[in-house]
């Protein structure tokens, strides 16, 4: 029998809309209205302003590690702004500007890494998963969940974020795989930013581009621009359309780059060139939509600083209410709660054991 090619009908693009100069591809720009674009610019400006800030925070010894968004603005931003608000957002662990979008207060993203648990607190409207801290482990969550999306008949999607250090995780691998063998409404967002904290994508993996793992799984995947953010609204569209019509999940990679460390407990200049950083500085992904914005005539000098100014005055109220949640004082018994539907009783023997050594303590007693 002689040997024949199999056809395979999947195909990779690579989509960029706007370059580095804020210049357009006319025949690709998206129909977006003027009011979003602006409110995307905004939600940009506010995610590099908060950053900025929590890092200074951090430096103080205010606030704990935490991981900087720096230069991947446009790939969460644009991303997110394709869900409905039924929808569901399934964060890893550097999402704090979609997770604003999603209506996660900033003085709880502040109590996070203040040490403080109430931060995890999501509103029953909101449909956000809390953020996951173990590599890759949230594609399962969102293949799980958007199963159960499918299974009650909704019109709801998940999508799920996630870093290139990610696709050399098993759980990766199988939340794709079980994702299209159940054809769920899962649109996968990898942001690809080039570095697993120390090790490079080229040590990642052997694949040419990441979005062509999708095709193993016979799965739409497309590699785009992660530093436009109308190239990232324009396939993160097609891909929550096609979930939520009943086609299936999407493998998005978004090419980007991490301009700041990997976390406020790294040093990057042990494993990168100044020279490599300079070059992604150049692609910023705020200047270039900064610049299609004032080329459309929606943004001038007087437009942007008040922008700037309003995000910072944002972020200054934020921080001042979470200033006065942490001046109350914290009731220690409520590390018992939410752990279980119903406690399980060595819980409840130990809530009881502590709650008479406070009331001891309060009353001149000592307790340890």
């Amino acid at each position: 029998m002689p040997r024949k090619a199999i056809d395979l009908p999947l195909q990779l693009e690579y989509l960029s809309i706007l370059d580095e100069n804020g210049r357009v591809d006319r025949d690709l720009e998206p129909e977006l209205p003027d009011s979003l674009l602006l409110q995307l610019y905004r939600a940009m400006v506010l995610g590099r302003r908060f950053d900025e800030r929590m890092f200074t925070l951090q430096r103080q010894g205010r606030i704990g590690t935490f991981a900087p968004i720096k230069g991947q603005e446009a790939s969460q931003l644009g991303a997110i702004a394709a869900l409905e608000p039924e929808d569901w957002m399934i964060p890893c662990f550097r999402e704090a500007a979609a997770e604003i979008w999603r209506g996660k207060a900033m003085e709880h993203i502040l109590l996070v890494y203040a040490g403080y648990n109430e931060g995890g607190f999501i509103p029953g409207h909101v449909n956000n998963l809390p953020v996951a801290i173990p590599v890759g482990s949230q594609t399962l969550h969102a293949a799980g969940l958007a199963y159960g999306m499918k299974y009650r008949g909704t019109k709801q999607i998940a999508m799920c974020f996630f870093g290139d250090g990610a696709t050399s995780e098993g759980d990766f691998h199988e939340a794709l795989n079980f994702a299209s063998v159940f054809q769920v409404p899962t649109v996968f967002v990898c942001q690809n930013n080039h570095w697993a904290i120390s090790v490079p994508r080229s040590r990642q993996t052997r694949s040419q581009t990441l979005a062509q793992k999708a095709m193993a799984y016979d799965m739409p995947g497309i590699a785009v621009d992660g530093n436009d953010v109308l190239a990232v609204y324009t396939a993160a569209r097609e891909a929550a359309d096609r979930a939520r019509s009943g086609g299936g999940p999407t493998l998005i990679e978004t090419v980007t780059y991490r301009m700041s460390v990997h976390t406020t407990a790294d040093d990057p200049k042990r494993y990168r060139t100044d020279e490599e950083v300079e070059d992604w500085v150049r692609k910023d992904p705020i200047t270039r939509f900064e610049r299609y914005l004032v080329q459309k005539g929606l943004l001038d000098e007087s437009a942007i600083q008040a922008v700037d100014d309003g995000v910072k005055a944002e972020i200054k109220e934020a921080e001042g209410r979470w200033a006065r949640i942490t001046e109350q004082p914290v009731d220690p018994l409520v590390m018992f709660e939410h752990a279980y539907a119903e406690s399980p009783p060595h819980l409840v023997a130990q809530r009881e054991e502590l709650r008479r050594d406070l009331e001891a303590g309060k009353g001149g007693g000592q307790h340890g």
